[in-house]
């Protein structure tokens, strides 16, 4: 793996921690919500039944977001192949606009 600069480390730490305050705002806002339809359930006027299914679809939801942000996105051999072959793709582009511009 080549030695990243300044900026390189600056941008990829910025990217990776909004990840992961993404995360937990969707986690928070997850806690609230279900909490709140479990009140309005339990307390409310109609007193209707407490329903599982918004917990457990919203929940698989964030279980795979909190596998994406914790797990693969600390560099996978999958996440690093792909990585590198947009590197390469985006390389291969910016030196053919280069020669086009240049009149090559």
């Amino acid at each position: 793996m080549a030695l990243l600069s300044e900026d390189d480390i600056e941008r990829i730490a910025r990217k990776r921690a909004g990840a992961k305050l993404g995360w937990y705002v969707h986690a928070t806002i997850f806690v609230v919500v279900n909490l709140g339809m479990f009140a309005f359930a339990y307390f409310g006027f109609a007193r209707r039944p407490w329903s599982m299914a918004p917990v457990l679809g919203w929940g698989a939801g964030l279980v795979l977001h909190g596998i994406s942000v914790f797990i693969l996105a600390n560099g996978t051999p999958l996440r690093a192949r792909l990585l590198q072959r947009e590197r390469e793709r985006l390389q291969r582009l910016q030196r053919e606009q280069q020669d086009s511009a240049s009149g090559r």
